[in-house]
Parts: C-alpha cells; structure tokens; sequence
C-alpha cells in the first residue's frame, strides 16, 4: 500500500512529512509527497520551491525511503489534490499537518475536508512548539 502525505515547506507540512515518515519506514511502504497550492506564487500558498523538493528528495533518499513528489499545478484547491492523489494510489493512509498547533475544526479547511472526504484513514500531525 501506499502513504500519501500533504507536504508544505512550513512548520505543520514538516511534522506531516517526519509523521508519514515514521509510518512508512514502520510499514515498509512507499511514500507520495503532495505539495499543492491553489496559486502559482511558490510563497503564497504552500507551494515548495525546486530547491525545497529537492533537499526533502535527498534527506528522504538517505533514509531509505521510496518517495514520489508531486507538485500539481491545475489550480485545485489542495484538499482536492490530496483526495486525487490518494485515490489515484489506492492510498491506506493520508497525512496532513494542522497548522500552527490548532484543532480540526478551528480555520483549517483542507484538513476538515480530508477528515470527512477521504476514503482512506487520516492521520493529522500538528508541529507542537518546543
């Protein structure tokens, strides 16, 4: 099976990303990195930039993880991007970030989407300051 995982170059895209990690390694299944954005402003809307893909690429390489990075530039909304991807890959899991430590619920909107529309199981990761 496979894990799809909502990648942003921010704080909670970061903690989706070491989450998805984790259970892919524990599993021994391949990784699909998802970094949508709705804008075509690389800053504006999540949307990594070459050299942000490509050090995520490396660090994953080296750890031994199968990954696959998508970087979608239809201009869906990313929440639609993620169902997509994960229904394109027969996905078992989905993992997205909460951001900023918040609650599903409280502002996220692709995270409440994913939570209700997803055929898969959800894991929401939330970056928790130190």
């Amino acid at each position: 099976m496979t894990i799809v995982v909502g990648y942003v170059p921010r704080s909670d895209g970061l903690a989706a990303l070491e989450a998805a990690l984790a259970e892919a390694a524990r599993c021994d299944e391949p990784l699909v990195v998802v970094n949508a954005g709705a804008d075509a402003d690389p800053r504006a809307r999540g949307r990594a930039e070459r050299r942000d893909i490509e050090a995520m690429c490396a660090d994953l390489a080296r750890r031994g993880v199968p990954v696959e990075v998508r970087q979608p530039a239809r201009g869906l909304a990313p929440a639609d991007e993620l169902l997509e991807a994960a229904r394109a890959c027969g996905a078992r899991l989905l993992v997205v970030g909460l951001r900023d430590g918040g609650r599903p619920g409280s502002g996220d909107t692709t995270v409440v989407r994913l939570l209700v529309e997803a055929e898969c199981d959800v894991l929401v990761s939330r970056f928790v300051r130190g």
